[in-house]
């Protein structure tokens, strides 16, 4: 097999033991990361029912919370996959 060929299919393989092993890590704790999301929700229906100020701000607190738990969670997750705790 040429350097090129082993190069070529060793790529997939490595993702794939990747993709594998970071669904083994579910133990990290997503309720705050689903929490958040909520926030932004709620705060998009105060807009589409009229409260456009109230509407805005908590969406945009609910994205910044989504993104501060959002980023907690993956870096648990990353933690898990490569500790195995």
């Amino acid at each position: 097999m040429t350097t090129k060929r082993r190069l070529f299919w060793s790529i997939p393989a490595a993702l794939a033991v990747v993709a594998l092993s970071s669904g083994a890590a579910g133990a990290a704790d997503k309720s705050k990361v689903d929490a958040a999301t909520r926030q932004v929700d709620g705060g998009a229906k105060q807009i589409g029912r009229g409260q456009v100020g109230p509407g805005f701000k908590q969406m945009f607190v609910g994205v910044g919370h989504t993104v501060v738990e959002g980023a907690k969670f993956s870096g648990q997750k990353v933690k898990e996959a490569f500790t195995g705790k």
